[in-house]
C-alpha cells in the first residue's frame, strides 16, 4: 500500500501503490524488476509494443489451445508461441551455451596442466635418480616408488585443483557482486566441485604413469653412479 513515484522513459511521472513484492526467479527475471499494469503502461508509453505476452489457457497445452494461438497469431509475422517448457529452455540457452564454453576451457586447462605434470615428474626423477638408486638400494621395491611417485603426483594435482578453486570461487563472487543489479546471484556449485576434484585426481594418476614406471625400471648400480 506503500505509495511509489514510477518514471518513464518519456520523462512522465507517476505515483502508484505498492500491491507486493516478489522475489526474482534464480538468473533472474525477464520481465524486469518491476511490474504494472498493461493499461498503465499504455497510458504513459507512446505507441507500446508487446514483447511478451502470457496467456493461462484453460486445460493446459493442448493441440485445441495452441490451434486457437496460432489462428489469433497468424496476422504478425514475429510473433512465436511458446510453452512454458519451451520459454524456460530458450531464456536458459544462452547461459547454458556460455557455461559450455567455459567448460571447453576448462578441459584445455585440464590437459595443459596433464602435460605440465608429466614434465614436472619427469625432470623430478632425472634430478633425483641418485636419491632413487639409494631408496632402491635399501630395500625400496619397485612398486613402492611408483606409488611414491603417484602420491606426488596426486599431491601436486589436489593443490592445483585446490588453489584453482579457491580462487575461481573468490573471483566468481567478485563478478557476481558487481552484476548484482542484473538478477545474477552467486551461488556455489557443489556438485560441480566434487566432480572436478575427481578429475584432478584422476588427472595425477594419469600424469604418474610413465615417470613412475621410469623410476621403477632405474638400474640401482647405474643409478647409485648418476651425477
Amino acid at each position: 500500500g506503500s505509495p511509489v513515484q514510477l518514471e518513464f522513459p518519456t520523462g512522465k511521472k507517476t505515483t502508484v501503490r505498492l500491491k507486493g513484492v516478489w522475489d526474482e526467479p534464480k538468473g533472474g527475471s525477464p520481465f524486469g524488476h518491476i511490474s504494472i499494469s498493461t493499461a498503465l503502461f499504455d497510458k504513459y508509453t507512446p505507441r507500446p509494443t508487446d514483447l511478451m505476452v502470457l496467456m493461462n489457457t484453460p486445460g493446459g497445452v493442448t493441440d485445441v489451445n495452441t490451434a486457437h494461438l496460432e489462428h489469433v497469431v497468424r496476422d504478425f509475422a514475429d510473433a512465436k508461441i511458446q510453452t512454458r517448457d519451451e520459454f524456460k529452455s530458450n531464456f536458459e540457452a544462452p547461459i547454458n551455451k556460455l557455461l559450455n564454453l567455459l567448460y571447453a576451457l576448462l578441459a584445455l586447462s585440464v590437459i595443459v596442466s596433464l602435460v605440465g605434470i608429466i614434465n614436472t615428474l619427469v625432470l623430478t626423477v632425472f634430478e633425483r635418480t641418485r636419491e632413487l638408486g639409494m631408496l632402491r638400494a635399501v630395500g625400496m621395491t619397485r612398486r613402492q616408488v611408483r606409488m611414491m611417485i603417484r602420491y606426488e603426483s596426486i599431491v601436486t594435482a589436489l593443490m592445483g585443483a585446490a588453489l584453482g578453486m579457491v580462487v575461481g570461487i573468490f573471483l566468481a563472487a567478485l563478478v557476481t557482486r558487481a552484476t548484482s543489479g542484473s538478477g545474477i546471484v552467486f551461488a556455489i556449485p557443489w556438485i560441480q566441485i566434487v566432480y572436478f576434484v575427481i578429475a584432478a585426481l584422476l588427472v595425477g594418476i594419469l600424469a604418474a604413469v610413465v615417470p613412475a614406471r621410469r623410476a621403477s625400471r632405474l638400474n640401482i648400480l647405474q643409478a647409485l653412479q648418476y651425477e
